[in-house]
Order: structure tokens, then sequence, then C-alpha cells
């Protein structure tokens, strides 16, 4: 596969909520007559007109707003979209869209000509980085980025960027859900990121959208879209209509200190402090993580893990794979309390361990 593309991976979702209902919205006048059913009034047929010709009004008001702070970027081999981050040149996006490249053509949309773009700092485990224009344009307009409190399950979102490099497109869809955590594959590019509070679209993100904007219908940043759903019964194929982009409170957090210290020196991701591989039972089914190294100072070595121990739980979640452990932990905080279940020597132990950083 293309490192250029959105991935689409087969990911193990860790959800919160297991269903969503979309209710249809009703509206009741009060001092009108009803009409007959399966009739329109021609008060009616104009209110739904009005309606929609405001709808399109507003789409292609953020549209014309927007576009302009969404970019593609062209590395040696590779294509992907990114946002315009402030005015001094700096551009949030997908860390697998730059890969191990340092420099880069950035197109915007309102110049043909490419800029050239520099490495700030790419941060994998959360599949972000930011670049640096050598030279700002004049005009250059950053995007303003959202409230992740605000982003609430059926608002109307478009997806903006460059899929199979047709730079400023716009697709358009709802969140579908909030708060799901994505593991993503590391073959094929992927950086193998575990991402938690995940914003699910039905806004097409399609191979080349990834580190471009997701935009609600006050013009706001509200996610940038990283990876599409894959079905392994289909191939891996990618699945329509569900989509992650991970959320702007999380951009926000890596970039700003991307842009002001040249690096992310606070991550706000849990850790135990450890190497490990999934081991497999007799059966040869996944059965927990085995600890292969225990980094000295970290909250494994604070709780007395050593080599060789299995995990089995992380608090009430069962650990069988290194993907579920990242999971579990993508879901916590540096510093919680948590309890860990493993094995040693063939008994069952537990206890309780303070989370470090990562």
């Amino acid at each position: 596969m293309d490192a250029s593309r959105t991935r689409a991976y087969a990911l193990r979702a860790t959800v919160c909520a297991a269903a969503l209902v979309i209710g249809a919205a009703l509206v009741a006048g009060c001092s009108a007559p009803l009409a007959p059913a399966g009739r329109d009034t021609p008060a009616t047929a104009r209110a739904a007109a009005m309606a929609a010709d405001d709808l399109q009004s507003r789409y292609q008001r953020v549209i014309k707003e927007v576009l302009p702070s969404v970019v593609q970027i062209q590395a040696s081999h590779d294509l992907g979209s990114g946002v315009v981050y402030d005015d001094r040149g700096h551009i949030v996006t997908n860390a697998h869209v730059i890969g191990a490249e340092k420099t880069f053509q950035v197109t915007t949309a309102n110049d043909e000509e490419p800029l050239t773009a520099s490495l700030v700092y790419s941060y994998p485990d959360q599949d972000l980085a930011v670049i640096k224009l050598d030279k700002v344009p004049d005009g250059l307009k950053p995007a303003v980025f959202g409230d992740s409190e605000k982003v609430e399950v059926g608002h109307i979102v478009l997806a903006m960027g460059s899929p199979l490099g047709l730079s400023s497109s716009v697709t358009q869809g709802i969140v579908s859900a909030t708060g799901r955590t994505v593991s993503e594959g590391s073959d094929g590019g992927g950086t193998g990121a575990t991402i938690a509070n995940m914003v699910q679209t039905s806004a097409a993100i399609n191979p080349g959208n990834s580190g471009g904007a997701l935009v609600d219908l006050d013009g706001r940043v509200i996610g940038i879209p990283t990876l599409a759903a894959a079905d392994p019964s289909l191939g891996g194929g990618a699945v329509p209509g569900i989509g992650f982009a991970i959320p702007v409170s999380m951009v926000r957090t890596i970039a700003d200190q991307i842009v002001r210290d040249g690096k992310v020196v606070d991550s706000g991701r849990a850790a135990l402090g450890i190497t490990a591989r999934t081991v497999v039972d007799d059966s040869y089914q996944p059965a927990g993580v085995a600890v292969v190294t225990v980094r000295g100072g970290g909250a494994a070595a604070a709780a007395g893990l050593q080599v060789g121990d299995v995990i089995t739980r992380l608090g009430d979640e069962r650990i069988t794979t290194i993907t579920s452990l990242s999971e579990a932990l993508a879901a916590a905080r540096p510093g919680a309390r948590t309890r860990v279940t493993y094995e040693r020597d063939g008994s069952g132990k537990s206890v309780e361990v303070t989370l470090g950083e990562q």
C-alpha cells in the first residue's frame, strides 16, 4: 500500500457506547392547520426550499472560509494533507503522512506553485506531526480550532483534504460517535499508534485525506482525519462511512508543545514503563502480555513487576495482546492508580500500580 494514502487499518476499537440511535426531528405548528397526509401545502414547500437553501449556503460559506487553511503535503514518494496552525507557517498533519522525511513541498488552496517546508517534530505515538513553511506567503490563513467538549453525535461535518491527490476536495457526513479508542496498524507505513477519544464520522475519508481537517458548520476544525475502518473479511478494504479523526483537544495539546518546545514534553499518555510481547496459550490463542524489560524508576518497577511476568488484566480490562494493553493504557491518565493482574511462575498475582507517563 502507498504510504501516501489514508490507512485503512484493520482495527480493534474499545467502544464505550455500543449503539447509535438517530431520531427524526419533528416540527409541529400550533396555529396552522395540518395538511392532508401525503400532501404538501405551498407554505411547507416554500419552507423546505428555504431550509435547503440555507443549509447549502452554510456549507458554501464554511468551505470558502476553511479551505484556504487546508494544504496538500508532498514528500518524495508520499502525499497527504495538512492544516495551517498559525500565521508563522506551522502546519499540523499526521505523522504517517510525513514518515521519515525532513523536507516537503506544500501547496495551498490559493497558490499553484508549491512552497518548501521542513519538519519541526513528529510524534508517531499520537500520529501527529508539525512542519513549518520555510517562507511564509502573504495571506496565509490559519484555521480556527474548535472545542472537543462541544462535539456531539449527529453534528454535520465536512472533511477537507487532498484525497487521491485531488487537492481542495470536500466530503460531507455527520459525527457518528465520539470517544472511540482505535489502534492503527504498523504495516503499510502506519505508525502503530493506539489513539483514544477519536471522533468517528460518516464523511468519506479517502487516501490522501490524512492530516486534513474535519470541520463543523461553524467553520471550526474539530479533528484531523487519520484513518478509515477496514473489514478483514473483505480483504482489508476500507468500509465506506466509517472513518476516524484525532480530536482537536489532542491536536492542540501536541501541536502547542511542538511549536513552543520543538518536541512533545507532556504526552498525557499513561504508561507502565515496560517493553512487552504477546504470548499464546496451548491452543495458540493470545493469552497475555509478557514483560520483556522493565524501565528503572517506571511504574512497573515501582510496583515490583519483573521480566517474565505475564500481564492478564489492567484494572477491569482483560489483556490478551499488546494491542489490548495499549488500548487500556490509552483510556487511562498518568498518575492514576489501577490494579495489574499477572502470572509469575504459574501463580496468579495482582498489584496496585500508579501509572507513569509515556
